[in-house]
């Protein structure tokens, strides 16, 4: 497969994908969202690869979710009809990180919001930089994640905090987001790949069966979220459809203040 969006390498059992839209703080797109996918697809098939990491270019930011001008009416770009309707085939790639039956990583570089903030929560473990920044968008931009970036989150944090995280959509640094459990670790930003590494190398000495039965054992407890998610996705697929949730991606790329106010009379 070409790929256009991402970055994707296999080095001593590691593979290791990169979201590498930088530009737009690695906000995914169809195309984005289809090399993801793909990639996936090869570590699982890959006897050689133990353990997968997630990230995104630059030093700015891991993901910042969907990106806002590719969406339109319906959804996102070029795919329409794909991933419950909205543009986006996101219900088969949170389907591809929780089943692949190896741990997967994600190493939080920068600004993990949004969708991208949901990816991350998704991941089997977060190591993040001092400089990591988290937090949900939806309600702001015309949308929701009402699957795993809801009901998972709450099963990792508690459902105050989860709700308060949506609801409020406040922006949490590292150190928050570790007292909260949101993630494993915080490291200093310049030693973030080498931290990602070390955990990597330590799973890489464990049975690879013993790893991946462990890890349909956890997906076991949270599988009945999947029948939320495929819910969510179908009603969010007519959200957009609203000038409601337009209002949310309108304001968002013309850079002014929202107002959701006249959908409350």
């Amino acid at each position: 497969m070409e790929l256009l969006d991402i970055l994707y390498e296999k080095t001593n059992g590691i593979a290791k994908i990169t979201m590498n839209r930088p530009q737009v703080y690695n906000a995914f797109r169809p195309q984005t969202v289809r090399e993801m996918i793909w990639a996936f697809r090869d570590a699982w098939d890959d006897n050689t690869v133990g353990v997968v990491v997630l990230t995104g270019a630059g030093d700015k930011s891991f993901c910042t979710g969907g990106d806002q001008k590719a969406r339109d009416l319906d959804g996102y770009g070029d795919s329409k009809g794909l991933g419950g309707g909205v543009g986006l085939e996101i219900e088969a790639l949170h389907g591809v990180m929780r089943d692949i039956p190896k741990p997967v990583i994600a190493a939080v570089n920068g600004y993990a919001i949004g969708g991208g903030h949901v990816l991350q929560v998704i991941c089997d473990l977060t190591i993040a930089s001092d400089k990591a920044i988290f937090g949900q968008t939806g309600p702001k931009v015309g949308s929701f994640d009402a699957g795993l970036g809801t009901a998972y989150l709450a099963r990792i944090i508690g459902e105050k905090k989860a709700r308060e995280i949506w609801y409020l959509c406040l922006q949490y640094n590292a150190e928050q987001a570790l007292q909260m459990g949101l993630i494993n670790k915080v490291v200093p930003h310049e030693k973030l790949d080498e931290s990602v590494e070390e955990w990597c190398n330590l799973i890489l000495e464990k049975s690879p069966t013993a790893l991946k039965m462990i890890k349909y054992s956890f997906n076991a407890d949270s599988a009945n979220i999947q029948g939320i998610s495929q819910m969510g996705l179908g009603s969010v697929a007519m959200y957009y459809n609203t000038e409601e949730a337009l209002e949310g991606k309108n304001a968002f790329v013309e850079k002014r203040p929202v107002n959701f106010n006249k959908f409350r009379k």
